[in-house]
C-alpha cells in the first residue's frame, strides 16, 4: 500500500479503480507559412467551434450544477472574442509569419503568466480559464481531444489538473472522484466538483500521478485528504466502514433538503451559513443553507501580503453575491487584530489585544482602507440581496460616524455613475455586552442585529477565548450571556429590526429552543451544521 496527501476540497470517501486523465499532446511546433490570411481563417473556424462546444457544456453544467457554476462556460465564450486576446494571435500570424496553432500557444502562454503573477487568488485562477479555452482552439485546429480510459464502470479520475469544461464534460455517473496532482482550491474545478456532490483532492504532488496507472485499486478520502493506492485490508476496512457510516448520515439529513425551517408548530426561522472564502459556498449550498449569515471578509486581508485592492475585493463579493443566486448574503467589514494579525497593517504589540485597537477601531481611525472596502460592497450590492455588518460597536457615536461614512461613499459612487440600490442592509455584531445594554438606541439606526457570542461570552465573563487555563471558567450558557441576547432581541423587534446569532452557540442545538423562544429570527452556522440544526427546529413545538 502505498499512501499520497493532498487536499481535500469535497468531504467524502470513494473506493475503486484508476483512470488516468489523458490530455492530447500539448507540444506545439512552430511552422513557417506563407498565406496567412488562410491562417487567420482557421484560427476563425476554430473560434467558431468553440464557441458551438462551450454553448453545450454551459446547457450541461446548468442541468448538473445551476446557473451560477455555469456562467464558467459563458465567461469562456466571452474570453474567445476577448479582443486584446485575439489581436495578439492575429499580431504573431502576420508579424511572424507562422501557423494559428503556435499563436494560441504562444498568446495563451502570455495571458496565463500575465495572470498568474497578479496578486488577486481569484485573477490568478483566470490564468486556467486562459489555458482552457486556448487548448480548446489548438485541439480544434489539430483535431485533437482529451480521453478517459476505462471499462465503463465508475472510475477515479486522476489528472494532473482539470480544467473547468474537462470536468463537466466527463460523465458524471462514470466518476467515483476527482484526484490532481496540481490545482487550486480557488479554481473553478474544485467549486465545480463540490457542487456536483464528487469527493475531490487536489496538490497530491508529481509523485502521485507518476506512480499511478490505470486500472490501480486505490480509496479517496475527501476529509482528510489521503489517496491510497492498492490499499491493505485493514485499512479497506477501516475507510468501508467510515464511508457507510458517512453515507448513512448524509442520506439521514439529506432527507431534511429543500424542507422549511418550521417549528412543529409553525414557526419559520432562517438557517444561514458562516463562510471564510469563496471557496465554502459549494458547501454552504450542499447543505441547504438559505443564504450566507456571516462572510469573513478579514480572510481577503490574512491571504494577502498587502492591502487588497478595491478590485479585488469587488471581484470576491460579486462573486459570493452571483453564487448565491439572490439569497440572503451577510458581509462583516474587517476584523483584524486581537487573534488576527496581518503583518503590513503594522499594529502595535498590545497587552491586552481583545480590548485593544481592532476590528471597526481600525477601520474609523484608517478611513482610507475602510472606504475602499465599502466601495467594493457596495459596487458588488447590484448582483445580489447584501447586508453589511459592522463589528465590535460599543457606542451610538461609531455607529453615527459609520452611517455618515457610508452615505459619504454612496454619494461618490453615484457622482461616479455606479448604481448603487437602496436595498442594501446594514447591521452590526452585538459582541459586546455595551452593545447589548444600549441595543435600544442602536436598534433604530440599523436593519438587523448579528450576535457574535464567541466575543460576547468572553467580554461578558471576562475569560480570555485564546487562554485554556480559564477555559473551565468559561460558561457559554451562562444567565448573563443568555440575558444579553434576550434583551438585544426584544429592542431590535421593537424597533423593526431582525436579530440572527452567528457565533458557535447558533450550532449549539441544546440552545435551539432556547433562542427561538427569544425571538431569535436567523441562525448562522458552519455549513455542516445547518441540516442538523434545520432538524432540531423542525422537531420543536414551541406552544407547549
Amino acid at each position: 500500500m502505498v499512501k499520497y496527501t493532498g487536499k481535500g476540497v469535497y468531504g467524502a470517501v470513494a473506493i475503486g479503480r484508476i483512470s488516468v486523465f489523458r490530455k492530447p499532446d500539448a507540444q506545439v511546433k512552430r511552422i513557417h507559412i506563407e498565406d496567412t490570411p488562410a491562417e487567420k481563417a482557421r484560427v476563425a473556424a476554430a473560434k467558431e467551434a468553440a464557441a458551438g462546444q462551450l454553448q453545450a457544456l454551459y446547457n450541461k453544467a446548468l442541468k448538473e450544477v445551476g446557473e451560477t457554476n455555469a456562467q464558467i462556460f459563458e465567461i469562456h465564450i466571452m474570453m474567445l472574442e476577448d479582443e486584446d486576446y485575439n489581436e495578439s494571435i492575429e499580431n504573431i500570424i502576420e508579424s511572424q509569419s507562422v501557423n494559428a496553432e503556435y499563436a494560441v500557444a504562444v498568446t495563451s502562454d502570455n495571458f496565463a503568466e500575465m495572470f498568474s503573477s497578479m496578486e488577486d487568488t481569484y485573477m490568478q485562477a483566470r490564468a486556467a480559464d486562459v489555458r482552457d479555452i486556448s487548448n480548446r482552439l489548438i485541439a480544434n485546429l489539430t483535431g485533437t481531444a482529451s480521453s478517459v480510459t476505462g471499462s465503463g464502470e465508475k472510475m477515479i479520475v486522476c489528472a494532473d489538473d482539470l480544467a473547468p469544461s474537462e470536468t463537466v464534460s466527463l460523465d458524471k455517473d462514470k466518476v467515483l472522484a476527482f484526484v490532481t496532482a496540481h490545482g487550486s482550491s480557488n479554481s473553478h474545478t474544485a467549486i465545480l466538483a463540490r457542487n456536483m456532490n464528487i469527493p475531490a483532492v487536489i496538490g497530491a504532488g508529481d509523485e502521485f500521478l507518476t506512480n499511478i496507472k490505470d486500472g490501480d485499486e486505490a480509496i479517496v478520502d475527501g476529509y482528510t485528504g489521503e489517496i491510497f493506492i492498492d490499499p491493505d485490508e485493514q485499512t479497506r476496512s477501516a475507510l468501508v466502514s467510515k464511508q457507510r457510516a458517512d453515507e448513512e448520515k448524509k442520506r439521514l439529513l439529506q432527507e431534511l433538503r429543500g424542507k422549511d425551517n418550521v417549528t412543529l408548530d409553525g414557526r419559520k426561522i432562517n438557517i444561514y451559513a458562516n463562510i471564510g472564502s469563496v471557496d465554502n459556498i459549494g458547501a454552504a449550498l450542499l447543505n441547504d443553507a438559505g443564504g450566507i449569515g456571516l462572510f469573513r471578509s478579514e480572510f481577503l486581508y490574512l491571504e494577502n501580503s498587502d492591502y487588497p485592492t478595491e478590485e479585488q475585493q469587488f471581484s470576491v463579493y460579486k462573486r459570493v453575491l452571483e453564487s448565491m443566486s439572490g439569497k440572503k448574503v451577510v458581509i462583516r467589514t474587517l476584523d483584524i487584530g486581537a487573534d488576527k494579525q496581518v503583518d503590513y497593517f503594522n499594529l502595535k504589540k498590545e497587552e491586552n489585544p481583545a480590548l485593544g485597537y481592532r476590528a471597526i477601531r481600525i477601520c474609523l481611525t484608517r478611513p482610507d482602507i475602510f472606504k475602499t472596502q465599502l466601495r467594493a460592497l457596495f459596487r458588488a450590492s447590484v448582483y445580489g440581496s447584501l447586508g453589511i455588518m459592522f463589528p465590535m460597536i460599543t457606542s451610538v457615536s461609531e455607529l453615527e460616524r459609520i452611517l455618515a461614512i457610508c452615505d459619504e461613499v454612496k454619494t461618490e459612487l453615484k457622482e461616479q455613475g455606479v448604481s448603487v440600490p437602496d436595498s442594501t442592509e446594514i447591521g452590526i455584531m452585538i459582541e459586546t455586552p455595551a452593545a447589548a445594554i444600549i441595543s435600544d438606541r442602536l436598534a433604530p439606526m440599523v436593519d438587523f442585529f448579528s450576535v457574535g457570542t464567541n466575543d460576547l461570552t468572553q467580554y461578558t465573563l471576562a475569560c480570555d477565548r485564546q487562554n485554556p487555563d480559564v477555559e473551565q471558567f468559561c460558561d457559554t450558557h451562562h444567565e448573563a450571556i443568555l440575558r444579553l441576547i434576550e434583551m438585544s432581541a426584544e429592542n431590535a423587534h421593537k424597533n423593526g429590526a431582525w436579530i440572527g446569532i452567528c457565533g458557535e452557540l447558533a450550532a449549539d442545538t441544546t440552545l435551539t429552543e432556547t433562542f427561538l423562544r427569544m425571538g431569535i429570527d436567523e441562525l448562522s452556522v458552519s455549513p455542516s451544521f445547518v441540516l442538523k440544526v434545520r432538524e432540531a427546529v423542525r422537531n420543536l413545538d414551541l406552544s407547549k
